[in-house]
């Protein structure tokens, strides 16, 4: 199955983002890390996906020329469900949805993701990863997790749209998209039984995946990656330098040179 990528790259509207101000970026996704814009990691993973052959960066009208390349830039929407529906729309499935704020993202977690995407048969899918992967990465950042029965669980900012009947689920996903930040208000909008089970830790990952089911009308699974990258995108300072230091390490460069503006 060959792939269209969809990089959602755009500001919220009213955010004054603390990564692009501490840094003196224009947009958080041009904050530099490891010597690079941010976004430039990214493009770089999707490009080294091989399932991957077109990459379309979602970014507002005014932000600055986004690295060389073969991809398409397209002006972002109000918000990132709004900017994936209209991806979705221009390009149609399958569809990979990723953010311009996961510079530790790589082909190799791209390509498992999507591998691992086509054997749950479902219409959508969200990569996730367990609390203890997430930690083996060593950022003492906070992150969020749900907490389910069997699992504590982290986004990992990659979503997989297989079939046309996703667009139902994007549309759902512009209502949870507010509530990102609040796993229960989350749950009471995927179904008051699944927030019950949430608030009293018996609610495991399979019934959230039925219960995303329910709520949305589509086959929706999610997709848990031993990759502990994975769900360390960059919403602090702290992220920022995290993530600076991981990717030099990663590739020899030394220290980081991000001065971590909180002290």
């Amino acid at each position: 199955m060959r792939w269209t990528a969809a990089v959602m790259a755009g500001e919220r509207e009213g955010a004054g983002d603390p990564v692009a101000q501490a840094t003196g970026a224009p947009y958080k996704a041009f904050a530099e890390v490891a010597g690079r814009p941010m976004i430039a990691h990214v493009l770089d993973a999707l490009s080294d996906c091989a399932a991957v052959d077109r990459i379309i960066v979602s970014i507002a009208p005014e932000a600055p020329p986004l690295p060389r390349g073969p991809w398409e830039r397209v002006d972002a929407d109000s918000g990132p469900s709004l900017s994936a529906m209209a991806a979705l729309d221009r390009a149609g499935v399958p569809l990979l949805i990723a953010t311009a704020d996961h510079p530790l993202l790589t082909g190799e977690i791209v390509q498992g993701f999507l591998a691992a995407a086509e054997t749950t048969g479902a219409d959508v899918v969200a990569a996730v990863a367990k609390r203890e992967t997430v930690e083996r990465a060593g950022s003492t950042g906070r992150r969020t997790y749900l907490r389910l029965a069997d699992a504590e669980i982290s986004g990992c900012n990659l979503f997989a749209l297989r079939s046309a009947a996703a667009r139902r689920a994007v549309l759902f996903w512009q209502r949870l998209e507010v509530l990102r930040k609040r796993p229960l208000q989350m749950a009471w909008r995927i179904g008051p039984l699944a927030l019950l089970r949430y608030a009293t830790r018996t609610l495991t990952v399979s019934a959230a995946q039925a219960a995303l089911t329910r709520a949305t009308g589509v086959r929706c699974a999610l997709a848990m990656l031993d990759a502990p990258d994975a769900a360390h995108d960059v919403d602090t300072v702290e992220d920022l330098v995290f993530a600076d230091a991981r990717l030099r390490a990663r590739h020899g460069r030394g220290p980081t040179t991000i001065a971590d503006t909180r002290r």
